[in-house]
């Protein structure tokens, strides 16, 4: 049951993650809270095609988080098996640089996220709590 309700949480947090790159792909002007703030305004059209990576990135991601727990395609349960560590380790990655971020905003939105994200890849990956 924890795996489920972490791969849940694991996944909103991304949607949440998607639609902010989503509006950083359409213009809004929230650069200033990503990467560190080096582009503070609307981000440039190279960097809206980053956004759009990073949204297939991100729903990558929580598809194989969900298939690890057991909530959907499980005819790829196995491929998922060891897609997990991969997106524990990018799961580190991204704390990491959310905690060592110049940007205050990033620190203070995105840190708690990836901490979130983290520990919840970790309890699917591990199946903590079955």
């Amino acid at each position: 049951m924890l795996v489920a309700i972490s791969a849940y949480i694991f996944t909103i947090l991304s949607i949440i993650l998607v639609l902010f790159q989503f509006g950083l792909t359409i213009g809004l002007p929230w650069g200033k809270a990503s990467m560190g703030g080096k582009y503070p305004g609307k981000y440039p059209p190279k960097m809206r095609v980053v956004s759009l990576i990073n949204i297939l990135v991100l729903s990558i991601i929580s598809v194989i988080v969900l298939i690890k727990a057991d909530i959907t395609f499980p005819q790829l349960k196995s491929f998922a098996k060891i897609a997990i560590y991969f997106i524990v380790g990018f799961s580190v990655l991204t704390t990491i640089l959310n905690l060592i971020t110049q940007s205050k905003i990033e620190r203070k939105i995105w840190l708690p996220m990836a901490v979130v994200l983290l520990v919840t890849s970790i309890i699917v990956a591990f199946e903590i709590g079955v």
